[in-house]
């Protein structure tokens, strides 16, 4: 059967199929490569698309890098705020609960490697990415995700729960103290060593902000 002229490796369907398979592409490439090695050629042969079809839809790479990061951020911050909202919405004992989020909010997820990848390659170039872009994938996950935790941590205070100033730096601190040396690893922790972290941050955090 023969094959037609032109289709060969590339996704079928419309625009928003391209649009889609561009963008995931481009993740992929992003997240390997960074931003200033990565190309539209090593793109396009991810996405199984022509270059001509990815600027039908991007003006160049630094559009693509910008929708790609902020889009990719917010699946990500919409993941977080979920984790959030289970755990901290109707706190009940305030230490329990907080390590219960923690547990979550450390574990392992494979289904944002290629996120977690680009945020690496971000951090290691990050003069080299436009200030745009920098902006885009903050305002969409981090400060998006803070201060959504924060406006919890904000009613436990209300509660008498927790003696908070500052929310957000107050969930500045919680993020950072219950994932203490988990993030920079190559290796996966394990459920133990997640454990002993997540409770260890979180009392570390209660002794600063038990009223």
């Amino acid at each position: 059967m023969g094959r037609q002229a032109g289709t060969t490796g590339r996704p079928r369907g419309g625009l928003a199929d391209k649009r889609r398979a561009i963008l995931e592409g481009a993740l992929t490439v992003f997240a390997r490569d960074g931003y200033t090695r990565a190309s539209i050629d090593a793109i396009s042969a991810a996405a199984g698309v022509s270059t001509r079809t990815i600027y039908n839809h991007f003006t160049d790479k630094a559009e693509l890098f910008l929708t790609v990061i902020h889009e990719s951020a917010a699946r990500v911050a919409a993941a977080d705020s979920t984790i959030i909202e289970r755990h901290l919405r109707k706190v009940v004992d305030v230490e329990a609960d907080l390590i219960e989020f923690g547990r979550e909010w450390v574990a392992p997820r494979p289904e944002f490697a290629a996120h977690f990848a680009l945020v690496r390659q971000v951090n290691a170039e990050v003069g080299h990415i436009p200030d745009e872009a920098i902006e885009a994938w903050q305002e969409a996950g981090p400060r998006r995700v803070r201060r959504e935790l924060a406006g919890h941590l904000a009613a436990m205070s209300e509660r008498g729960l927790l003696e908070i100033a500052d929310a957000e730096r107050a969930a500045l601190h919680l993020m950072l103290l219950v994932a203490a040396g988990l993030t920079s690893r190559v290796d996966e922790p394990s459920a133990e060593e997640i454990d002993e972290t997540v409770t260890a941050g979180v009392r570390a955090f209660l002794h600063g902000y038990t009223p």
